[in-house]
């Protein structure tokens, strides 16, 4: 087995972490991922961080809520899984 590791980050506009968290995780699950641990961070004035344990290795999350944007990257040994969570962010 060859290591490769496939990599994407994007800038999204803010939603509310309510909102825009479970649409996220959603996505991720359908992609094939498989969590296996969340961590999160709600920060005292604003803002939010959260952390996916993935089994095919990482999924990040930073909102920006003053800026109005989010910062999504995630990180895949996986091709297939990556490729298909790839397709669908780029809706956003």
């Amino acid at each position: 087995m060859k290591a490769i590791m496939y990599n994407y980050s994007k800038w999204i506009k803010y939603e509310n972490e309510e909102i825009i968290v479970p649409r996220l995780e959603e996505m991720i699950k359908k992609s094939g991922f498989t969590i296996i641990k969340k961590v999160e961070h709600y920060f005292e004035e604003q803002g939010y961080t959260g952390l996916w344990l993935l089994a095919e290795s990482h999924f990040a999350i930073h909102t920006f809520p003053e800026e109005d944007k989010i910062y999504i990257e995630i990180s895949s040994c996986v091709k297939e899984y990556f490729d298909r969570f790839v397709k669908e962010l780029d809706k956003f």
